[in-house]
């Protein structure tokens, strides 16, 4: 199985508030993420699932993305994608899609640069920061005892605009 990550693209800005779950993406942001799709839908790059964490910010990503590959048939929402879910959960749920899916998964920082690092090295050694807008692969991926996959590459935006 392949698993891509991608961390939401930029929001507006954060408040001591109760509802954060509410950012929208800015234009900037959006515009990052239809870059992003562009890069993904020229490799032909396609998803079983699309699966997003249930704020805004993340599932408006999700929607661009899928829009953009002509996958909006295959977005989910997962609940333990938004801060404060459980990784192993994430990774069990990936893990029931079969050894040859590829999975997107769109979430959020700090707990999607943890969850690459658990999955590449077994535990929490590994120290790595998701950009927004920016996407990991993951080969190999899989969830017996513990996740586990190998790294094969953590883009920024930029670096696939310079790729293409």
């Amino acid at each position: 199985m392949d698993l891509f990550v991608l961390r939401h693209g930029k929001a507006g800005q954060s408040s001591d508030g109760p509802d954060d779950s509410a950012r929208v993406l800015t234009t900037e942001g959006r515009s990052e993420i239809r870059k992003v799709a562009r890069w993904l839908r020229s490799r032909k790059i396609r998803f079983d699932v699309i699966a997003t964490s249930p704020l805004t910010r993340a599932h408006q990503t999700a929607e661009i993305v899928a829009r953009s590959i002509d996958q909006k048939d295959r977005l989910e929402i997962w609940d333990d994608l938004a801060p404060g879910g459980d990784p192993d959960t994430v990774c069990y749920h990936a893990a029931q899609y079969g050894k040859d899916a590829l999975i997107l998964i769109i979430g959020h920082e700090p707990a999607l640069s943890r969850l690459v690092g658990r999955i590449i090295t077994g535990g929490s050694s590994a120290s790595l920061v998701l950009v927004k807008g920016g996407l990991a692969k993951i080969r190999n991926y899989s969830f017996n005892e513990r996740p586990s996959g190998d790294l094969q590459w953590l883009l920024t935006p930029r670096q696939m605009k310079e790729k293409r």
